[in-house]
């Protein structure tokens, strides 16, 4: 190796070696891999939305072979990845699992035999999508180009994995989405049939959210936390319910953040743009900025800047 290399590695090196163990992984059993759990996501795309995503040129006649190679290449790599988190997992908790192959395994087949419920509750995703959007042409357009469906659908497929009992995997997937779509949805929170994100950049939907059905979020929208427990020592409680709960029908407009785990947004309310809430509202409100002031002066007697000079 040439010298300067090799000093640069061993000073690479010496900083793992001094460096805090929980923070770096040199196990025999490796973590999950993201590259597998993006390939694992493609395919349970295709096999939900056939056409839109993977290849577009499918017949019915065809799409059986493709949905039999397709099954086949989920479950053994989500099997594998389930597997490696499993594995981890037991380490982790110092204690030895003798079962984490049948698990996996169980969990891979549980998640393809899963994938036609997923999908069934997605369709109500796109229909209330086209419902609430006038801009949407078609049920192809939303499903081929929404980035809040895809956002929604991946969130679908995590929360699924969620509720087995894994950790990693769900929230890869998520921020997975959230790389893509600018969207971010915890794999733990709950949320009902009919969900609609509109436009969606920014939107933040925190762990213990639980939303009802029949609820349109539109960009920036923040689902956080006002604070968060502590115990005794001052640890942070992390089961605890930190973020909001919105009932069925709520509408909730740009910019809008609402946080906090014993707030609840009543059926059927609306809460306007830019609003910051912090405290529950009963069913049928709506929740308002006051109007600002505005002021508009022409733009022909406003004060001109120089480069170099500033406005007297």
């Amino acid at each position: 190796m040439n010298p300067m290399l090799k000093n640069l590695t061993e000073k690479i090196m010496a900083g793992l070696a001094n460096g805090a163990d929980d923070v770096q992984h040199f196990d025999a059993s490796p973590l999950p891999d993201k590259n597998e759990i993006a390939l694992i996501l493609e395919d349970a795309l295709f096999l939900i939305f056939p056409g839109y995503y993977g290849d577009s040129k499918l017949s019915f006649e065809s799409m059986e072979l493709q949905a039999g190679y397709r099954v086949a290449t989920l479950y053994e790599r989500l099997q594998a990845q389930v597997l490696r988190e499993s594995l981890h997992s037991c380490k982790f908790a110092r204690h030895s699992c003798r079962h984490c192959q049948e698990y996996s395994a169980l969990i891979a087949r549980t998640f393809i035999e899963k994938l036609t419920c997923i999908r069934a509750v997605l369709e109500d995703d796109v229909r209330a999508a086209f419902r609430n959007d006038p801009a949407a042409s078609s049920y192809d357009e939303i499903i081929f180009s929404y980035p809040g469906l895809e956002a929604i659908a991946v969130y679908r497929i995590a929360h699924h994995l969620s509720n087995q009992g894994l950790v990693l995997m769900p929230r890869i997937m998520t921020e997975w989405a959230h790389a893509r779509t600018g969207i971010d949805i915890h794999p733990g929170a709950t949320i009902g049939r009919s969900f609609f994100i509109d436009h969606g950049t920014g939107v933040v939907i925190g762990q213990t959210t639980v939303i009802g059905e029949r609820v349109t979020l539109y960009q920036g929208v923040t689902l956080g936390a006002l604070n968060f427990p502590r115990d005794a020592k001052g640890n942070v409680i992390r089961n605890a319910k930190r973020h909001p709960t919105i009932e069925d029908d709520v509408v909730i407009y740009a910019g809008a953040t609402i946080l906090g785990g014993n707030t609840i947004i009543g059926r059927g309310s609306v809460i306007g743009g830019n609003v910051w809430l912090t405290e529950s509202v009963p069913p049928e409100t709506r929740v308002l900025m006051a109007k600002p002031e505005l002021r508009i002066t022409s733009a022909r007697h406003a004060p001109q800047t120089v480069f170099g000079d500033s406005p007297e």
